[in-house]
């Protein structure tokens, strides 16, 4: 058995897969819990608004990414629920409304989740390219939204009237209301709409590359122009204030659109906003919820945030950014992984308490296997705070991992090159790491081919190769190494691997973290009441008691988190 756990993303999948196909209310043909409360006594899901808002569409597009990442059909009448119900509650502009359940309230529909819809349905018309349905709605939404926009043609000033050169669009209110549509009275209380509006910036970029959709070009510039410019929402430096979900998606999106239309600005812009967040977060993935909102010590790591910046720095890597694959690997393996939920000792159930009212206490313990934080400390998850586990985070995080199985070898040029160290396997080789036990990767072609590994600072200047036990030429190019394989040779790299002590301030405390490689086995202090980084078998396990996790109450949704109301 190995001493240290190994990151192991396909276990991950099977656990998230898990939760979204059971947390769930098979009376309403399979709708989503987003709201979970482990630490009441007993602990129970409760349904609200965003259930049937922006989770049936990241659960669909999370649910589809760890049953292809797992090879597997299973849940697949969870995934046609979900399509079902993202197939439900279209009105006027082509937006997306939500069913009037008795925890519903106002019905409306709001653009930041527009930014979950859309995602969902490239998915279903990518996967499905004959489902008419799912084509039409796509169209119908983004030009919908397109019809809804304020268009800022002229800039009017005291020194004369300047036409604008280059679209800029937003909308007027951040609440569209199924009976009454903009009623500026009415508003979300999240602030922030130029970039909460933004969100589906990466959505629209992904409409134009699969589809050729100049609409979705079109209303992805103007929102792309509106929040860098006029919002003044960043700085010159691109540092901001406020939500860094929104924030970093938007750097994704921005970086991803600039890719497509080869607009450099817009890649420099977001690799600004991308750097800046990346000022305030940890080497091993924790990402603050916000900058600037809360002192630094009060700050959490909603999964995701981790999510969008190892989505960002994949884009920045295909804009010739190679250093960012440090991050891409390092996140993932670490804060995204350990936000997860695994162990459930610490849950009171009680299965006697029918489910009622929205609210269902069944097997809680079990079903939220697999679930993931809302809000994170870098060294444990308070289960008393509110978002401790969170439906947003349990849809977002299975993309994250998904980007990182289908990277962990790329191939350019025919040169197959391994960029995360796990265990996969793919038509041309065979990947194995020893990583964080040993410091040795594996490559075992199954044909004729060229391929080797991404070099990494931390594995240190000491470098040995061989191919089937023999020392071996390899070709450095930059920050690779390769060979030629043949069928059945097995290319080896090894490095030194010790435990490593390093300070670091997060979240405006001084840790010590304890690496190997690229994986932090420990961090201290250690935090409670979900204690992370416990990845030595060999030492203990401390997890919470049912006596150890104190209810304090009802729920305390906040003024812009209301039961039933606008997310």
């Amino acid at each position: 058995m190995d001493r240290f756990e190994r990151f192991e993303p396909l276990e991950n999948a099977r656990l998230v897969h898990h939760y979204i196909t059971n947390m769930v209310d098979k009376a309403e043909d399979n709708l989503p819990y987003w709201l979970l409360l482990p630490n009441k006594k007993p602990a129970e899901a409760a349904h609200c608004r965003v259930d049937d808002a922006e989770l049936v569409g990241s659960w669909y597009e999370g649910l589809c990414c760890a049953m292809e990442m797992l090879g597997t059909n299973d849940g697949d009448d969870v995934k046609q629920s979900l399509r079902r119900h993202l197939m439900k509650s279209w009105g006027e502009h082509g937006l997306r409304f939500c069913e009037p359940y008795p925890w519903t309230h106002t019905v409306h529909a709001s653009f930041h989740e527009m930014g979950y819809i859309l995602p969902a349905l490239n998915k279903i018309v990518e996967e499905y390219p004959d489902d008419k349905e799912a084509e039409k709605r796509t169209s119908e939404l983004i030009r919908g939204m397109r019809s809804l926009v304020i268009e800022r043609k002229v800039r009017t000033f005291w020194s004369g009237d300047f036409p604008e050169p280059e679209p800029l669009y937003e909308f007027p209110n951040d609440v569209y209301l199924k009976d009454g549509g903009f009623d500026l009275t009415r508003h979300t209380g999240r602030c922030e709409q130029s970039i909460r509006n933004a969100l589906m910036l990466h959505a629209l970029a992904r409409r134009y590359e699969l589809k050729h959709d100049e609409t979705a070009l079109d209303l992805a510039i103007g929102i792309a122009n509106d929040v860098l410019g006029p919002s003044r929402y960043f700085n010159y430096k691109m540092e901001f204030f406020g939500h860094v979900h929104s924030a970093a998606w938007f750097a994704c999106g921005l970086v991803y659109l600039g890719r497509l239309i080869h607009n450099d600005t817009y890649i420099e812009k977001g690799k600004a906003i991308y750097d800046y967040i990346r000022s305030l977060s940890s080497s091993f993935g924790w990402v603050p919820e916000y900058a600037q909102w809360h002192p630094p010590e009060e700050e959490h790591c909603e999964t995701c945030c981790v999510r969008d910046m190892i989505l960002c720095a994949r884009e920045l890597t295909k804009c010739g950014y190679d250093c960012y694959w440090d991050d891409f690997n390092c996140f993932a393996r670490n804060q995204l992984v350990e936000n997860q939920i695994r162990y459930t000792g610490y849950v009171t159930v009680d299965n006697t308490k029918p489910d009622a009212d929205g609210i269902t206490y069944r097997d809680i313990d079990k079903r939220m296997v697999g679930g993931f934080t809302g809000g994170s400390e870098p060294n444990s998850i308070s289960l008393q705070r509110f978002r401790s586990i969170a439906g947003c985070c349990v849809g977002t995080a299975p993309t994250a991992l998904k980007e990182v199985w289908d990277n962990a070898i790329t191939e350019e040029n025919g040169v197959f090159v391994v960029n995360v160290p796990m265990d996969k396997e793919i038509d041309a080789l065979i990947l194995s790491s020893a990583l964080p036990n040993e410091g040795k990767l594996s490559l075992t072609a199954k044909k004729a081919c060229r391929a080797g590994f991404r070099l990494y600072g931390w594995m240190g200047d000491d470098l040995a190769f061989t191919i089937n036990g023999k020392p071996a030429e390899v070709t450095r190019d930059g920050k690779t190494a390769t060979a030629d394989l043949n069928p059945g040779d097995t290319l080896v790299l090894a490095f030194n691997v010790e435990t490593r002590e390093e300070k670091e301030t997060v979240a405006g405390r001084t840790f010590t973290v304890l690496w190997r490689g690229c994986d932090v086995v420990d961090l201290l202090p250690r935090g409670e009441h979900v204690r992370l980084y416990q990845r030595d078998n060999d030492a203990p396990k401390y997890y919470p008691t049912p006596d150890d996790v104190v209810y304090t109450g009802a729920v305390n949704y906040g003024p812009t988190q209301q039961k039933g109301g606008a997310k």
